[in-house]
């Protein structure tokens, strides 16, 4: 941890769970709601949706990669993520007032280019504060909270959207937005070591670097690509599978559409709770490559397991291993990116590029199960995404090496070198 008053640590870490708690339900602006609202109110098919929603997705993997350099370069994060918040409540709250395709795709656009600068930012801002040692552990704490507001925010939408309809999930983002800037703002800027939010010094070891590695390492570091290729697929199996359920759903039952999908993603929120700290406690012990492996291996069971019925409950209690996979995925992927990247001062940009990646796959993902399902159906859909990550997985398991610290290289030894780590 970086040298500066614990009780200014203190103040920054709770009001990092409070951003991170609020955050949750703007940083993925409308999300799943979106196909449930285009599908009942606006009369859209399933492949216009997947259409619109991977047009979004592309805006946000144009975004990625300069929005990881950014925050590597700025020191003004905090206000970076207080704008950020601002457009991707400003352009989602535009929809109802513009539901034909072109405004739609325009203003999801904007809602996803701006809503990645969160997770590069919040991890940044989470290592300048507490350093390598406690990073896993705070990321662990992140993503608690972060689900946890998942969670709240989704029983309040299924519970409003019961009485009002599912219009009311614009008005949640909106006030949900208005507490996460009070909770950035909060985070004392004397907090951070900029530096090493970065990843340009390893406050573990004390190895230090006046500059950053070249960009090249994100190429020449072949873990890292590795790591990228499997992420992807992780995504392309994920993305479009709680949105087919939230679909599925609403065809069942319109006015119920909107409570169901809340149901699905309050039941998911909550697993993901107990992994995100398992995560957090025992990472370091067990292995970083067991957890990414175990994320990949949930997606082939939860696709097939879609398939056996379509009764409402069992959609719903299927979902509850969303919460394993995500759960573990969102604790452990900046994890893996910083120990791929100690020392070298790219991290974010690291991350910006992997989650290009990640939106890579989502793209595809929203866009390949639209069509799947018009033309062979939901079960042949949820089929063909699962065996997507079976594929992720067995690439993880044969060509990506353990990356925790002191995995790569062995025990007793400072940390690898950039060109030490591009080697492998």
């Amino acid at each position: 941890m970086s040298n500066q008053d614990p009780d200014q640590t203190r103040r920054a870490g709770r009001a990092l769970d409070a951003a991170n708690f609020f955050l949750a339900d703007v940083r993925d602006g409308l999300g799943p709601y979106l196909a449930v609202y285009l599908l009942t109110e606006q009369r859209w098919d399933e492949a216009r949706i997947g259409l619109v929603m991977s047009i979004a997705t592309i805006a946000g993997i144009i975004a990625q990669t300069p929005a990881g350099a950014l925050v590597d370069a700025t020191r003004a994060k905090r206000t970076v993520m207080v704008g950020a918040a601002v457009m991707v409540t400003a352009a989602s709250l535009s929809l109802p007032l513009f539901p034909t395709f072109l405004p739609v795709a325009i203003s999801q656009g904007i809602a996803q280019a701006a809503a990645v600068i969160f997770p590069p930012a919040i991890a940044a801002v989470s290592l300048g504060i507490f350093g390598h040692a406690a990073f896993t552990k705070r990321i662990g704490r992140n993503e608690t909270f972060n689900h946890a507001g998942n969670a709240v925010a989704a029983t309040l939408a299924g519970l409003s959207a019961y009485w009002f309809g599912p219009t009311v999930v614009f008005y949640l983002l909106g006030a949900m937005a208005i507490a996460s800037l009070v909770s950035i703002t909060a985070i004392p800027e004397r907090a951070i070591d900029h530096d090493l939010a970065r990843g340009l010094h390893d406050s573990d070891t004390g190895a230090q670097r006046e500059a950053p590695s070249g960009l090249a390492v994100l190429l020449t570091c072949r873990p890292l690509l590795v790591f990228a290729i499997c992420v992807l697929l992780f995504h392309l199996s994920n993305a479009a599978m709680l949105p087919l359920v939230g679909q599925k759903l609403a065809l069942q039952d319109k006015n119920m559409g909107t409570s169901l999908m809340s149901a699905c993603i309050v039941a998911a929120q909550l697993v993901m709770v107990p992994f995100a700290m398992l995560v957090g406690a025992r990472a370091d012990q067990w292995g970083h490559k067991r957890f990414f492996l175990a994320a990949l291996l949930v997606l082939p069971v939860r696709g097939a397991l879609y398939t056996l019925s379509d009764n409402p409950f069992w959609l719903v209690g299927v979902q509850l291993l969303d919460g394993v996979g995500a759960g573990v995925f969102g604790a452990i992927f900046p994890v893996i990116v910083a120990d791929l990247m100690r020392n070298t001062g790219r991290f974010n940009v690291a991350q910006g590029a992997v989650i290009t990646a990640q939106g890579i796959g989502a793209a595809l993902s929203t866009a390949l199960a639209g069509f799947v399902v018009v033309g062979a159906g939901y079960g042949a859909a949820f089929v063909t995404l699962g065996a997507v990550a079976a594929i992720g997985a067995v690439i993880c398991l044969v060509a990506l090496p353990e990356t925790r610290h002191g995995a790569l290289r062995p025990q007793g030894k400072t940390a690898p070198a950039t060109s030490d780590i591009a080697a492998e």
